[in-house]
């Protein structure tokens, strides 16, 4: 899956931010120690938006390990995103997501959006929106009926992004510190 380089002779429209350099693949774990990192920084972003979210002091082990598993897992899906040109072979983002049951709805199984991340230089050029796309139709063909994706309460970025592509809270969490 590759979105091809836009038209450099002309200032970009929407058509040319939609076609920002990319190659999208399922991860491996040879991909592991570059998504770490990228994984380190959505965390530490989070962060930012809710002292709730406080990155631990372990929180590089415990990206390996989700990783590793998840990579591993039928259900979950890790998605690499790598520049192409000079960024060839160059991790530049990354998806995770998980497909789980609801128990009492339909439809039966829900796609969840747990991660997505782009390095500044990838973002505000379409990217985000192809990998929405992308995720959601593999979603789909592991059996989801339905797509979500969690994020931080205060993120309003991540909220404007997700409801102009039709998404809309469904349930909420609140949260206090004890």
């Amino acid at each position: 899956m590759t979105v091809e380089e836009g038209s450099a002779s002309s200032p970009p429209g929407p058509a040319e931010r939609a076609a920002a350099p990319l190659h999208l693949r399922p991860a491996t774990a040879a991909d592991i120690p570059s998504l770490v990192p990228l994984l380190l920084r959505l965390k530490r972003l989070n962060e930012e938006f809710d002292p709730l979210l406080r990155v631990r002091d372990d929180a590089p082990q415990q990206a390996r390990a989700i990783l590793e598993s998840q990579i591993a897992d039928p259900k979950a899906l890790v998605l690499a995103a790598e520049g192409v040109g000079p960024d060839r072979d160059k991790l530049v983002g990354f998806v995770r997501a998980i497909v789980r049951e609801r128990p009492f709805y339909t439809p039966e199984f829900e796609g969840v959006i747990v991660d997505i991340y782009l390095l500044p230089l990838y973002r505000r050029r379409g990217v985000g929106e192809y990998l929405l796309r992308e995720v959601s139709s593999a979603l789909k063909a592991k059996g989801a009926g339905v797509v979500t994706a969690e994020f931080p309460a205060q993120n309003e970025i991540a909220s404007r992004f997700y409801a102009k592509r039709g998404f809309r809270p469904i349930t909420l969490i609140h949260a206090r510190s004890l």
